[in-house]
């Protein structure tokens, strides 16, 4: 798949949410540069091919809950896949955020420590 480079920087960003760890859209649009730009998280996690190497079960809206449809069944395949990395679901199938967020440890974007081409990075 040709990324456009708002995709790739989500992609990156997404990548470094650690196993047993979620965040939200809004927090990963602003991490990538994109700030208030929520809905183009969804829509590049949407587009990702089977193949692709990203972890999109770990992005969840800032209620703590999954977003994906309930009658496409995709809901339940996100929650199996949180729940496998430990991630635990209250009776309203909300998780708790305070516990489970991931923090970073820089809070600036990260799009600006990306690689540049040539191998070049902008630390």
């Amino acid at each position: 798949m040709i990324l456009s480079d708002t995709y790739s920087r989500i992609y990156a960003v997404v990548r470094r949410i650690p196993r047993g760890r979620v965040s939200t859209y809004g927090e990963v649009a602003r991490l990538a540069g994109l700030p208030g730009c929520a809905r183009q998280i969804g829509y590049a996690l949407h587009a990702l091919a089977d193949e692709d190497n990203v972890p999109w079960q770990r992005v969840v809206n800032a209620r703590g809950e999954i977003s994906l449809p309930r009658d496409a069944g995709l809901d339940s395949v996100q929650r199996q896949m949180l729940e496998g990395e430990g991630i635990e679901f209250d009776a309203r199938g909300r998780l708790d955020l305070k516990r489970f967020v991931w923090r970073p440890r820089r809070t600036g974007p990260i799009q600006a420590r990306l690689p540049l081409p040539g191998g070049r990075g902008s630390d």
